[in-house]
């Protein structure tokens, strides 16, 4: 590390003296280059934490210049860097302190390195510095993420690619940095396939309260589960837009609400890791989330799992004696790191070297270093995007389940494809097709065991007023739009009130109950009708939306005036004292719902306690 530390020094200093000749040197150009000769950079680190369970899944090193410095701030160094052409030689020994500095946990945690995309292309970084560097420090190239910046632009797009390709080769994992910033990270991220995604904090930002940036970072981890790559949300400042990233089921974050930049390696706070584990709990208590779709974890098998030390020969002998078994998990220290299918292992080893390359070397040289690795709880319907869209030749490959980060078991695809069949043939009897929410049996079902259980609780049913005539004045497509956005507005606002436990089922038409495990819901039922009226605005013509009405026929045939869409909520509560089975509920719902629609607006109505 010192021998290469000081070809490097010889260079820079050679360098400055041909400049010293002739003009005389800018100031804070003597101050960068006293930085890096005298190693003046401080690597501090900050974590990215899963938001699943709040543990920490690796560190971001980042460098800052001398406190006393004009060039402190890590923006003001890197670019006076870039201005005096020190770009490699600052990165350099930035990553030199980072790595030396991370010895101590780069064995469990991953470690994710700044990278300009120009530094790629210099011939110094392509003789394997950083890997002789990580070598040194007996680290293993696997737990390295290279977080690919824009500080510069990427002109070759095609060569750029090839790089990438080339060290994804050699173990090291990439991140693309500020993704959703500009169309240029965009086409980054199209182009170079990477392990992370790390989306940019301006579209982090305040998310809780934007449904426009919720949309797009739908897309962007819809995008991520095609493409087997995990999103990290960078600069979560608020406990908000925490809970909302969770809720929107993005696996890892990184801000100053969950750990500042440290020297040290710090954990997040109980407080803060209680909050996550029990935002991650409620989202997978949503039974209008969950009550079709199951886990991949229920489909996981106990296969034995095989370090990445062991020789070809052994792993062999185990093909050998289980003729069945078609595939065996590699993972170190509980974490899964590879996977070796028994086609492609016997295929290398028919090669006309292969039995005496790879029989007593390790396995590690022939696994597949970067399967589909999912979740315990994701959804089946989620890890099936992911698994055909892998390349033709892995798409058979067995998928490795992970709980609590640690190898849980695998699965196959054919399991995969039966159990996600038995799924759709279950959705197609139960659930209705235009929300996709649980149809009259599974209410049924809820509704019966909610009666039977101890706790509190409160069904509610909603019904749309003035429906009909809107149907019948813009069309049966458009009224589709309208229900299908009072299930999604109904659907978050029970998730970002914290009702757990919750339910909700689609009945039929313009009708839908909620089930929640509480009686106090006046002002959830407050904020249903004032974001429903806020959204159903919308779906009107700017006439119509002016003059507050619409002109359709009633069922008579003759035109009448018909107001805009409301809302109407009539709460059935277990403190009514009327709630015996299931037909008391739907007896004392349909006595408050004539109640609730001679309001000429949007209301609600809770029975009282006998």
């Amino acid at each position: 590390m010192f021998s290469l530390w000081a070809e490097m020094t010889n260079v820079f200093l050679a360098n400055d003296a041909e400049q010293g000749a002739t003009e005389p040197a800018n100031p804070l150009l003597l101050e960068l280059q006293n930085i890096i000769e005298h190693k003046q950079i401080e690597a501090v680190f900050q974590p990215i934490v899963s938001l699943t369970d709040g543990s920490v899944l690796g560190y971001e090193a980042l460098s800052r210049g001398p406190k006393t410095s004009a060039l402190h701030r890590p923006d003001r160094l890197f670019q006076a860097a870039a201005e005096f052409n020190l770009v490699w030689e600052l990165e350099y020994l930035c990553r030199t302190k980072a790595l030396e500095r991370a010895q101590q946990v780069i064995s469990r945690n991953l470690i994710f390195i700044n990278v300009d995309p120009k530094i790629f292309y210099d011939s110094r970084f392509q003789k394997g510095y950083t890997k002789e560097l990580i070598a040194q420090l007996s680290a293993d190239v696997s737990n390295v993420i290279f977080e690919i910046t824009e500080k510069t632009a990427i002109e070759d797009y095609t060569n750029f690619r090839k790089a990438l390709e080339n060290y994804k080769s050699q173990g090291y994992k990439i991140a693309i940095d500020d993704t959703g910033s500009g169309y240029s990270g965009l086409r980054l991220l199209a182009q170079s396939y990477p392990h992370f995604i790390k989306v940019d904090m301006e579209l982090i930002r305040d998310i809780d309260k934007d449904n426009v940036k919720q949309a797009m970072l739908k897309a962007l981890h819809d995008f991520s589960l095609v493409t087997n790559s995990q999103i990290i949300a960078e600069g979560i400042e608020t406990v908000n837009e925490l809970t909302t990233l969770i809720s929107l089921g993005i696996p890892y974050g990184q801000g100053f609400f969950l750990g500042e930049p440290s020297p040290d390696f710090t954990t997040v706070s109980t407080e803060v890791q209680q909050h996550v584990k029990a935002k991650y709990e409620q989202r997978k208590r949503q039974h209008f989330q969950t009550t079709l779709n199951i886990p991949i974890g229920e489909l996981a098998r106990d296969d034995k799992p095989f370090a990445p030390t062991i020789h070809g020969g052994r792993l062999l002998e185990y093909f050998n004696n289980q003729p069945s078994l078609l595939a065996v998990p590699i993972v170190q220290e509980g974490r899964p790191v590879g996977l070796m299918m028994k086609s492609k292992f016997l295929g290398r080893l028919a090669t006309q070297y292969g039995v005496a390359v790879y029989m007593n070397r390790p396995i590690s040289l022939l696994m597949d270093k970067h399967p589909l690795i999912v979740d315990y709880h994701t959804s089946l319907e989620q890890v099936a995007k992911s698994a055909v869209a892998r390349e033709d030749d892995s798409i058979y490959d067995y998928i490795i389940i992970t709980k609590d980060n640690r190898y849980y078991g695998m699965t196959t695809v054919k399991h995969l494809l039966e159990a996600t069949t038995q799924i759709e043939i279950t959705r197609a009897k139960h659930a209705n097709p235009l929300t996709g929410l649980p149809g009259n049996v599974i209410i049924e079902r809820e509704l019966e065991r909610i009666v039977q259980s101890d706790q509190p609780f409160a069904v509610l049913y909603f019904d749309l007023d003035n429906f009909k005539a809107y149907n019948d004045a813009y069309g049966f497509e458009n009224g589709d739009r309208v229900l299908a956005m009072t299930a999604q507005v109904i659907q978050n606002t029970l998730y970002e009130l914290g009702y757990e436990e919750s339910f909700l089922g689609h009945i039929g038409g313009d009708d839908f109950v909620g089930i929640v495990c509480t009686d106090n819901v006046a002002v959830l039922c407050q904020e249903l009708i004032s974001r429903f009226d806020c959204r159903i605005r919308n779906f009107y013509n700017d006439a119509d939306r002016t003059q507050g009405y619409i002109i359709s026929r009633n069922r008579h045939g003759t035109e009448e005036t018909f107001p805009l869409i409301s809302i109407s909520i009539a709460v059935v509560t277990s403190s009514s004292g009327c709630c015996r089975n299931t037909g008391d509920i739907a007896e004392a719902a349909a006595l408050l719902k004539k109640k609730c629609k001679l309001v000429w607006h949007s209301s609600f109505l809770i029975d009282h306690p006998a």
